[in-house]
């Protein structure tokens, strides 16, 4: 348990966060045993998350003086509700600051801007073999779907 939890900020990444958004995402892709961001990739990071029309949005979470989250997420549209989806690319909280508050702290966080943007419902997605993020949102009310299998088309294939 840390001292500071009591003062964890969440705020939109910004030009002068950014490289400190970078690090968590390097982070995540450390715990997922997956290959980090390349040099152009963290360069259409940057550019899609600063730019005037962003294409996703990025915020940081803060303890203290040390960025420890962060989360990403766009809109996408259900035909059927005839509302926007929240769709949750990635919430990460590096693993000393996991199990007191920072995730329930960012995913309150997500949830919040969802019920202001009017969405009708938030998606995401959990590699199968990260129990301890299952039980967290299985604990936050969200159900795995039964009924629908999770297809990826990448752009090489297109």
């Amino acid at each position: 348990m840390h001292k500071e939890e009591s003062s964890i900020v969440i705020e939109k990444v910004d030009e002068e966060t950014f490289d400190d958004f970078l690090g968590l995402i390097e982070k995540l892709a450390e715990y997922e045993k997956l290959a980090p961001p390349n040099e152009q990739a963290k360069q259409r990071l940057r550019r899609d998350c600063l730019s005037d029309k962003p294409k996703y949005q990025a915020f940081i979470g803060k303890v203290g003086d040390k960025y420890v989250s962060y989360i990403i997420y766009f809109f996408t549209y259900s035909s059927f509700l005839a509302l926007p989806t929240l769709f949750l690319e990635d919430i990460f909280v590096l693993e000393e600051y996991r199990r007191n508050g920072m995730g329930e702290k960012m995913f309150d966080f997500i949830k919040a801007t969802a019920k202001r943007e009017g969405c009708g419902r938030i998606e995401f997605t959990v590699l199968t073999w990260n129990k301890s993020a299952k039980k967290f949102y299985e604990k936050n009310k969200a159900k795995c779907l039964e009924d629908w299998y999770f297809y990826r088309l990448v752009k090489e294939d297109f």
